[in-house]
This record gives C-alpha cells, structure tokens and sequence, in this order.
C-alpha cells in the first residue's frame, strides 16, 4: 500500500465530510472507453434535442486530462437537496422541480468545492485542479458511478443505497494521485416504474431517455415552442419534473437536506395556480433573484404557465405572443 496516496485519499474524503457532502469517491482520470460509443449513439440518434452544446467538446467530455492536463484522478461528490419541507402540491397546482426550491446549486456548491480545494491545498500543497458542477463538457454520472457512489438507474439519474437520487453532482479533476474506489452493482432489479411513470414517454427503454421528450428539457432547455404533442402530457409541472424519482422505490431513504441556501422562499411555497397565470416580470425577479429558475427566464416560465393551463387549441396562440419577448 502507497501510504501517502491512502493519506491523501483520507484527507480528501474527510474534508468533503466535513464541508457537507454525503458521499466522496475517486475515479482514475482516464478515457471514458465505455461511454464514448453510447454518447456518440445517443447524438447521432437526436435524443439532445436542440441542446446542440452536448455535440461539442466530445473528447473533452470523454477524457478529463483534456480538461486538466497531468489529472490523475477523478473526486465525485454527492451533495443533498432533498427538501425538508416538500410543498405538497394539489391536483390543479402548477408544480416546480425539488431541487430549484431554494437558490441555485451551481453557486451554492461550486463555493463549498472552492474551500475544499483550499483546504486540500493548504493540507496537501499545490494541487493542479479544476472544479466542476454541471456546467462544463464533464460526464458527471460516469465518474459518479464510476467511484461507487451509486449506479445508474433506468432514468438515467445516479441511485445511491443511502439517499436514493435527489442530490447534486460535482466533481474536482486533479494531479492528485488517489486510491480509486470501484462500481457498485445495479440494484433496479427487473422494476420498472419510471418508464411506466413518464408521461412523455421519455425513457424510450431501460437507461435511455430522449431528452428531446423530458418534461425538464421542454421546460427549461427548450427556448422554441413545445411541440404540441406534450399538449395535456406535462401533468403541471413548469419547471423541471421529479416523476421519475418520485416513483423510485430507493427514494423511500430520502432523508431531508441540512442546507439553509436551498429552503423554498415562503411565497413560493404560497403559490397557487392563478398567482403562476398573474406572475408578473417584477414578481419573478423578486422571487426567483437566486434561483435556478431564472434559466428559464420570465418568458420561458410564462410560456412553460401557458402550455400546462390552456387548452391544445389555445396553446400555441398564447405561446405566439409570449414569444414576441425576447429570450
């Protein structure tokens, strides 16, 4: 055994402990051999809809050393938004996606990963290291499976024994030279219910979903019109959509977040059907300032508002006079 390496192993998974996340593992930075082939299938196929940004930077998303030169390893972390306090929507509400209660991951985490990497260096010494949180060309459920921290169930979310799937990915390429920590086994087993659960029929078959059809991609990837197809298909949700999760068994070991950034604003736990219909621009600025529906933007949210309230026949001439406003 390499003492220094396992020490430095130590260190890293006990700093990420101690900064809150609730799972650290390591993968060997090196060419994703296995996934290359699928990745190139699944564009080749359409599924990325019109997210034309997932064709670039193929070989980058395959290998981190093209995003760190000398990475040696791979950390994956798993940081909780289970709420503590799920709004509990009624059949008629208009319905937003769990982990956009609170205020943007992408700022809340990407810090929490800067003060693990002073940490490490200031521990450790100089480290060459990038951070990442679901917004560079990095293949984050590969490494996230990859390390151990769960395996990759048939909506092609991350599954962790523990906690089941509501958690953020994130992940720190480094020189550093770790012990590598190996896969888990699947344990969907023969069940199936996401596929049953999707109204869209995303998840075309077991560990394949046509992102072009995901009620998350419509509402907030999507910048045209919704087809008109997913026209009474949507079941209310406006931003994002947890159903796929929200019917996995391993979901019953949810246990609630300790992240004071990511408990829902009061009024947006308020909110009823007609207050999404009568949001004004002023309103979602107030209410959404640091929160990851702002992707979406206010025409985008209205837009999303109007094909889940309105009728098929009166959809697409409402959409016409969202999309008047710019983007």
């Amino acid at each position: 055994m390499d003492l220094r390496r396992a020490k430095h192993t130590q260190i890293v998974k006990q700093k990420a402990a101690e900064l809150g996340f609730d799972f650290c593992g390591i993968s060997q930075a090196e060419f994703l051999e296995e996934e290359a082939p699928r990745l190139e299938r699944w564009l080749h196929q359409g599924m990325h809809g019109k997210m034309s940004y997932m064709e670039n930077h193929f070989d980058k998303r395959l290998d981190p050393r093209l995003l760190v030169p000398g990475a040696k390893s791979v950390i994956s972390l798993l940081y909780n938004y289970y709420p503590s306090k799920t709004i509990l929507y009624r059949d008629e509400d208009l319905k937003i996606s769990k982990y956009a209660y609170g205020q943007d991951y992408h700022f809340v985490i990407k810090e929490k990963l800067k003060l693990l990497l002073h940490q490490l260096q200031e521990e450790i010494g100089a480290i060459e290291a990038r951070v990442f949180v679901d917004s560079a060309p990095v293949m984050e459920k590969a490494w996230a499976v990859r390390s151990g921290l769960g395996w990759l169930g048939k909506h092609t979310n991350v599954i962790n024994r523990q906690m089941g799937s509501f958690f953020f990915l994130a992940e720190i390429i480094s020189d550093l030279d770790l012990e590598p920590d190996g896969p888990i086994k699947d344990y969907c087993g023969t069940c199936t219910r996401c596929i049953e659960a999707c109204p869209t029929e995303a998840i075309v078959e077991p560990y394949v979903v046509d992102a072009s059809r995901c009620i998350s991609y419509l509402t907030i990837e999507l910048k045209e019109n919704i087809p008109e197809e997913f026209a009474g298909k949507m079941e209310n949700w406006i931003f994002g959509c947890d159903i796929c999760q929200d019917v996995c068994p391993w979901n019953r070991f949810a246990k609630p977040h300790k992240e004071p950034a990511f408990a829902p604003d009061p009024q947006l736990e308020n909110m009823k059907k007609s207050d999404w219909i009568e949001l004004t621009e002023e309103v979602f600025g107030q209410l959404f300032k640091k929160s990851a529906v702002k992707r979406a933007k206010f025409a985008g949210l209205k837009r999303n508002i109007a094909f889940a309230t309105l009728t098929p026949a009166s959809v697409q001439e409402s959409i016409s006079q969202i999309n008047a406003e710019s983007y």
